[in-house]
This record gives structure tokens, sequence and C-alpha cells, in this order.
């Protein structure tokens, strides 16, 4: 590698400000705070979202219920389907 032109890659101190949650990784991210963990001072990095209290991976999320989507559908043209098999019988008697 050359040398002088690559950041400096070292441990950093990632805090979730959402969960007050901290997560030591490997980063060449730039700060300005240090925070001391386990007697070892730390650059840190604040996030606002982090695996630990993004929806996703907590599993907050709210999901779509299905079925409910589907009996919503049927609700919606049953009227029509019955008006249109009335209609239909109707013609058909006519004949």
């Amino acid at each position: 590698m050359k040398q002088g032109i690559h950041p400096e890659y070292r441990e950093v101190a990632f805090l979730d400000i959402s969960v007050n949650q901290t997560f030591i990784i490997s980063s060449a991210v730039q700060t300005k705070e240090t925070i001391d963990i386990d007697g070892k001072t730390y650059p840190l990095f604040k996030v606002d979202t982090s695996s630990a209290s993004h929806p996703f991976y907590t599993g907050a999320q709210t999901r779509i219920v299905e079925a409910g989507r589907v009996e919503k559908f049927r609700a919606k043209f049953a009227a029509k389907t019955k008006a249109v098999n009335e209609a239909a019988a109707k013609a058909k008697a006519a004949k």
C-alpha cells in the first residue's frame, strides 16, 4: 500500500442515541468526541439508528395482513359480482 494516502483505520465506538447502546467497530470515520469504555479511550460517533433500534431488526415493524387485504377486495367486488350474475341470469331467461 502507498503510504500517506489512506485514512486512519481504527476501532471506533458507535453510540445509538435512540436506545443508548454502544458498538465498537473498526472504521475510518473521523470524529472529534471520545469515550472511555473499560479503561480504553475510543473515538465516538453518534448514530440515530442502528441494528439495535431499527424496526426491521427489532421485529417491531408493522406488517400488512394479507388475509385482511383479500377479504377487503372480496367485499368490495362481491356486490358487483352478484349484480353481474343476476343480469346474466335475466338475459339467459329472456332468450
